[in-house]
C-alpha cells in the first residue's frame, strides 16, 4: 500500500469508529457489529501481507470456476481438488508464496498450490507495471454459493468479506439468476472498483448472441450499482477472452492497490449503511417559546404574579388605609404568605431560607398542569427530532421522559428563587403618616367637643367652643372642633381611597413585573432541564453524520 492510501484508510477508519462510539444506542446493532467487522477485518488485512492482491472466483453451480481457474493458471490445478460435481473447499492458487502463508491462514484455505510459471503469459497478458515473474498473486476457487450444502454457501460470504478482488462468474443460462445479484452482487456494489464480471461459456451461444447476452449483464450489474464493472466474455474449454482476463489480474497485482481499494469500499459500503439516522433538523424560535409557555402553565406562573399584586394590595392597605378600618385587613391572610414565596431578594428578611433548598406552598400539579407540560416537551421533543432516524428520535425522546420526571420540582424551585419584586413602597410612610395626621386632628377635634359636656360633670367651667368666622362660606358659622373632627375623618377616607387606586396601580404593575422574572426563571429550568439534554443528542447527532460523511465521502 502506497503512504497516501495507508494514511487514507487509516483516517476513515478512524471517522468509522468514531461514528460507531457516537452512534451506539442509537444505531441498530447489527450496523454497529458491521462497522466493528469492518474495523477488525481492516486491522488483520493491513497486518498480513501487502505484496500479495487475492482474487476470488464467486459463481453458481455449474458456472465453470473451476474450469476458469485451470485456463488462467495453464495447468490443471483444480482438477485434484474435485471431489463432487461441485467445489467443496476453497481452493488457493499461488504466485511468489513467500509471506503468503499467514494470508492464507487468515482465509482459512487449506488447500494451496504453489504455481511456478509466470503468470501474466500470452499475447494478452500485461501485467500493469511489474514483470511477470514479480507478481504477487493469490486465486482462490471458491465453493458455490447456490450449493444445496449450507457450509458451502457460508464459506463463500465469508471469503466474499476478505479477498481482495471480487471476479463473479456467470453462464448463460443463470446470468440473470436472482440469487446472484440481490444476495452476492447488489450487496457489494460499492466494490466496484475491485469487481469484474466473467460471461463464461460463451462457447455455447451462436456468435450472433454473445454481445446480445453481454450488454444484458452488463444491464443488471448497473440496475444492482456496478455502473462500470468490465464484463468480459470468456470461453475457459475454449481459450477465448482468457488472456484479457489474465491481464485484467495481472493489472489488479500488478497495482498493488486492490487490498486497499477493497479495505476503502468496506468502509464507504458501511457508512451508506449508517447515513440512514439522518441529520437533525433546525429548531425554529417559536419551538422554545411554546415550551416555555406550557412551562411557565405548568408553574401557576399567572397564579403566583396575582399573588404578588394581591399581596402588595393586603399590605398597602394595611400601612395607608384609614387607621380605624385598616387593621381588619391583617386577618386576611397575605397570598405570598400562604404559597411560601418570600416578599423580596432580601432571604435573611424572610426566614432565611434557601431557595434552592426551599418548597413552595403551591399545590402539586394537577393533572391538567403535568398534561399541559408533558404536551410542551413532547412538542418541543418532537420538533428536535425531526429528519432523525428512529434510534436518535428514541434518544431525544427518553430525554424528554427524564425532563417531565424532574419538571414538577424544578420548576417549583425556580418559583421559590425567584425575586418577586413584592417589597414595599416609599409612598407607605407617607401616607400613612398623613394617616395619622387626621386620625390626630380628627380626636383633637371630637375631644374639643365633648369638653363643655364632660368637664361641668366634674364642677370645671366648660370652655367656649370657637367658631369659623369671616371666611364668606357656608362654613361660616360652624364649630372649628366640629369641622376638625369631620375633616379628619374625610381626609382619612380620601387618603384610603387613594392609597387603594395607587395600590392597585402598583400592584398591576409588580404582577406584570412578577410574571416575567417568573418566566425567565422558567425558560432558564427549560433550558437546563430539557433543551440541554436533547440539544446533546442533537450535537451528538451532527457530529455522527459528519464521522459517517468522513468515512464514506473521503472514499468515494
Amino acid at each position: 500500500m502506497s503512504r497516501r492510501r495507508t494514511e487514507s484508510v487509516d483516517e476513515l477508519l478512524e471517522a468509522l469508529s468514531e461514528a460507531a462510539e457516537l452512534g451506539a444506542g442509537r444505531v441498530p446493532a447489527d450496523e454497529l457489529e458491521a462497522v466493528r467487522r469492518i474495523a477488525e477485518r481492516a486491522g488483520e488485512r493491513r497486518a498480513l501481507s501487502s505484496e500479495h492482491t487475492v482474487v476470488g472466483f464467486f459463481g453458481a453451480t455449474g458456472s465453470g470456476k473451476s474450469s476458469l481457474m485451470n485456463a488462467l493458471v495453464g495447468e490443471a490445478v483444480a482438477r485434484t481438488h474435485v471431489r463432487r460435481p461441485t467445489t467443496s473447499e476453497p481452493l488457493a492458487a499461488v504466485w511468489n508464496p513467500r509471506g503468503a502463508s499467514a494470508l492464507l491462514d487468515w482465509l482459512q484455505i487449506s488447500d494451496r498450490r504453489i504455481i511456478e510459471r509466470p503468470f501474466a503469459v500470452g499475447s494478452g497478458g500485461i501485467s500493469g507495471g511489474a514483470g511477470d515473474d514479480e507478481l504477487s498473486l493469490i486465486l482462490i476457487d471458491l465453493p458455490d454459493f447456490d450449493s444445496v450444502a449450507l457450509e458451502h454457501r457460508a464459506i463463500a460470504e465469508r471469503l466474499a468479506g476478505q479477498v481482495d478482488v471480487l471476479v463473479w462468474v456467470v453462464d448463460p443460462q443463470k446470468y440473470a439468476d436472482a440469487v446472484i445479484h440481490r444476495d452476492f452482487i447488489a450487496p457489494l456494489s460499492t466494490h466496484a472498483a475491485v469487481t469484474a464480471a466473467v460471461l463464461n461459456q460463451v462457447d455455447r451461444l451462436p456468435a450472433g448472441e454473445v454481445q446480445h447476452v453481454v450488454e444484458s449483464l452488463r444491464g443488471l450489474l448497473r440496475r444492482d450499482g456496478l455502473e462500470r464493472v468490465q464484463v468480459l466474455p470468456v470461453s475457459a474449454t475454449e481459450g477465448t477472452g482468457i488472456a484479457e482476463l489474465r491481464g485484467l489480474i495481472a493489472r489488479f497485482a500488478g497495482e498493488r492497490t486492490a487490498a486497499t481499494q477493497r479495505l476503502l469500499a468496506d468502509v464507504r459500503g458501511v457508512a451508506a449503511r449508517l447515513e440512514s439516522a439522518g441529520v437533525p433538523g433546525t429548531l425554529r424560535s417559536a419551538d422554545g417559546q411554546a415550551l416555555e409557555r406550557g412551562l411557565a402553565t405548568a408553574a401557576s406562573v399567572d397564579a403566583v404574579a396575582g399573588a404578588v399584586a394581591g399581596s402588595y394590595r393586603k399590605r398597602a392597605g394595611q400601612v395607608t388605609g384609614w387607621p380605624l378600618t385598616a387593621w381588619m385587613l391583617r386577618l386576611a391572610p397575605d397570598p405570598l404568605r400562604r404559597l411560601h414565596l418570600p416578599f423580596g431578594r432580601d432571604r435573611a428578611r424572610d426566614g432565611g431560607r434557601d431557595a434552592e433548598l426551599h418548597r413552595t406552598g403551591l399545590p402539586p400539579m394537577r393533572a391538567a398542569q403535568r398534561a399541559q407540560a408533558g404536551l410542551a416537551v413532547r412538542a418541543y421533543a418532537d420538533a428536535a427530532a425531526a429528519g432523525l432516524g428512529e434510534g436518535w428520535s428514541a434518544a431525544i425522546h427518553e430525554r424528554a421522559a427524564d425532563a417531565l420526571e424532574s419538571l414538577p420540582g424544578e420548576l417549583d424551585r425556580a418559583v421559590a428563587r425567584t425575586d418577586l419584586g413584592a417589597r414595599g413602597s416609599w409612598w407607605w410612610p407617607v401616607l400613612a403618616a398623613l394617616q395619622w395626621l387626621a386620625l390626630l386632628v380628627a380626636v383633637i377635634g371630637g375631644v374639643w367637643l365633648l369638653l363643655p359636656l364632660v368637664l361641668p360633670l366634674w364642677g370645671m367651667v366648660a370652655p367656649v367652643i370657637p367658631q369659623l368666622e369671616g371666611t364668606q362660606t357656608w362654613f361660616d358659622g360652624w364649630p372649628i372642633p366640629l369641622l376638625a373632627l369631620l375633616g379628619g375623618v374625610l381626609l382619612g377616607i380620601v387618603l384610603g381611597l387613594l392609597g387603594a387606586l395607587i395600590g392597585g396601580a402598583v400592584g398591576a404593575a409588580r404582577r406584570r413585573r412578577a410574571k416575567r422574572r417568573l418566566r425567565r426563571q422558567v425558560a432558564a429550568v427549560a433550558r437546563e432541564t430539557v433543551v440541554l439534554p436533547i440539544e446533546g443528542e442533537r450535537e451528538r447527532a451532527r457530529a455522527f453524520a459528519l464521522a459517517v460523511g468522513r468515512a464514506g465521502g473521503a472514499a468515494r
